[in-house]
């Protein structure tokens, strides 16, 4: 935070407010009320370890648990802060789409990919096996080129 020159200890007027800079605060509270929330293993929940006031959680609240109780979301936080359409700023869930959905469904099933690991397999196969009976016997007679 900066202070004016004056010494007045306002904000400055070069500082930037707006919806991003909220949406970034909320996040960034968001990330802290989970990795420092304490796990009660004896009631199997978890719970608010202080007051996040963007959030609108106490300490003490419950943030997740097995059963009778509603999840916090943050989409509804956002619009409660009144921030228009928040899921430009929640990425997706990485099974709705994104990079990782991508490479699943596009990139793993190309042809020339499978075709290249086929034939990889089959080599190292042929050259790897043991042979049963050091070659010997009926069954095992191969052939030689």
């Amino acid at each position: 935070m900066s202070f004016r020159s004056d010494s007045t200890g306002g904000p400055d007027s070069n500082e930037k407010e707006g919806p991003e800079v909220l949406v970034d605060d909320v996040k960034e509270e968001w990330k802290l009320l989970w990795r420092n929330r304490i796990d009660d293993k004896v009631r199997a929940e978890g719970i608010a370890n202080r007051d996040y006031s963007l959030l609108f959680v106490e300490r003490g609240t419950v943030i997740i648990a097995n059963r009778d109780f509603k999840p916090l979301n943050l989409k509804e936080i956002l619009r409660s802060h009144e921030i228009q359409n928040p899921n430009c700023f929640i990425p997706p869930h990485p099974s709705m789409g994104g990079w990782g959905k991508f490479a699943r469904a596009v990139l793993n099933k190309l042809k020339r990919a499978r075709k290249w690991e086929k034939t990889a397999l089959r080599r190292s196969r042929i050259k790897n096996l043991q042979l049963k009976k050091g070659g010997r016997g009926w069954l095992h007679y191969r052939m030689k080129k």
